[in-house]
Order: structure tokens, then sequence, then C-alpha cells
């Protein structure tokens, strides 16, 4: 067997050794999933109570109490659980995908591999919660005799639009975490404060109808606004109308961070060994 060192190998193979690492990206994901429901109480019933628990609370204090409106008449809980999919999706897989390099670090110090692969796994087993909590969204539609249409065939393209959204930030904060541990504080605020920021209680043309076009496509720099809309757009069909400029706003920014999370995360890799 014959092995070649040359300078600036690993850097101009790297997207083929991910290739090449993929079985390892389905044991990390594998992994990480079996632990996340070994010695659970209720294990897979997790992933459906905290979403269904939430979208409850918010229908209540949005649609009850703050009488926010339901755009057509969708029924305000199947507005709301259609938000909370994506939103779910991304703060689980944000909170898991920085802390995933430093639980890692004895793996890291030891073998070579594409370090990328780590958080992307924490990503994917994210993923599958969403397609348990998936299930609950499929009884709620057939509870409330809500049929969706044709749009219902673009949901996986809005999937992988989410998926990219979270990948992204998650990325840059997975390698900020490594050097500034503060991070691991930081995250648990900022998924709080975006739950209530992002359109998931309430329907975003609510603040276009209030404030305007111009102001909703500020708002539509949150890159979740396109993506919880894309969300609602696919699952409640024609109902639920989407505004189209402000969704590819959204998309833009996904894009950009997701450009951002890989270079600040191939940026740092090559330190992570020697400060993890």
């Amino acid at each position: 067997m014959e092995i070649i060192l040359e300078p600036g190998r690993s850097e101009k193979n790297y997207w083929r050794d991910i290739w090449n690492y993929r079985e390892l990206f389905q044991v990390l994901a594998w992994r990480d999933l079996s632990v996340r429901y070994k010695q659970t109480v209720i294990g897979v019933l997790w992933a459906l109570l905290r979403p269904f628990l939430t979208m409850v609370v918010f229908t209540v204090i949005f649609g009850k109490l703050a009488g926010m409106p339901s755009p057509s008449n969708i029924p305000y809980a199947l507005l709301v659980y259609a938000g909370m999919l994506p939103w779910t999706f991304f703060a689980t897989a944000l909170g898991e995908a920085s802390g995933s390099l430093i639980g890692n670090a004895n793996l890291i110090s030891k073998v070579y591999f594409p370090r990328l692969i780590i958080p992307a796994a924490t990503v994917v087993v994210s993923f599958v919660d969403f397609l348990i909590s998936f299930a609950i969204m499929v009884g709620m539609m057939a509870w409330y005799l809500y049929l969706p249409s044709w749009q219902i065939f673009l949901l996986p393209v809005f999937m992988l639009i989410a998926f990219f959204a979270s990948l992204g930030p998650g990325l840059w904060i997975t390698a900020l975490n490594v050097k500034y541990r503060d991070f691991r504080y930081i995250i648990p605020f900022i998924v709080q404060f975006g739950l209530y920021v992002c359109p998931v209680g309430f329907s975003s043309q609510v603040v276009r109808e209030k404030f305007g076009e111009t102001a909703f496509m500020i708002y539509s720099l949150n890159p979740m606004v396109g993506v919880i809309d894309g969300f609602r757009w696919c699952i409640l069909g024609g109902d639920f109308k989407i505004f189209w400029p402000g969704f590819f706003v959204s998309i833009c920014i996904v894009v950009f961070f997701l450009w951002l999370g890989v270079h600040k995360f191939r940026k740092m890799e090559r330190t992570f060994a020697d400060i993890i």
C-alpha cells in the first residue's frame, strides 16, 4: 500500500472525502438517534408531545385570547402546527449541532475526517424528529377534515430548504462554540426569542396587513419567515396565500447563511483538534 503525502491534498479533496466518509456519517447519525431515545420513559413520543403541547398553548394565547385572525377560515390549530413543524426542526438542529464537536472531542483529536460530518449528522437526526412530528399534522388534518391540495407534493422541496436553513447557522455556531464556550448559553436564548419573533403562533399576513409590504420585506430577512410560509402554503394549500417577494428574500438569506456557515466552519476547522 502506497501513502502519498502532498501539501494541501486534504483541502483539494475535502468534498470528495465527505462522500468517502459517508459510512461514518451514517454511524454518527444512527448513534445520536439511538442515544437520544435510549433509556427514556416515553421514547419517540417526546418528539410528538413537544410540538403538540406548544401548539396547544399558542392556539389558546394567540387564537383565543389575542384573537389573531386565521386566513381563509383555516383552523387556527392547523395554522400554528404547520408553522411549528419547521421551527421545531430548526431549533432542535441548532441546539444539537452547537455542542456536537465538543461532544465528539476524542474522535476529533485522534483521527482525520471532514469535521463537517459531525454537525451535519446531528441535523439529520433532528430531521427524523421532524418526520415523527409530521404524523400529528396528518392526524389533525383528518380530525378537521382538511384535505391538502396539489401543493403538498412540493413539500419535499421546502423540507430541503428547511434543512439548509438549519445547517448554515448550525455550522457557524458550532465552530464558534468550540472557540468560545459561552455560545452554549446563548443558543437557548436565541431559540426562545426566535419562537416569538418568527410567525409560528400567528400568520405572517398579519405583519404585512398591519405594517405594509416594505416592513414585511424587512421582516422577511429572517430566513425562517419564508420557510414557515412555504410549509403552510404546501400543507394548507390555496387557503394560505404566500407573499412571493418576501419568500424569495428569505430564500436568499438561507443561501447566504449556508455559504457563511460552511465558509466559517472550514476556516476554523484546522484548529478544532488543537483547542477542543
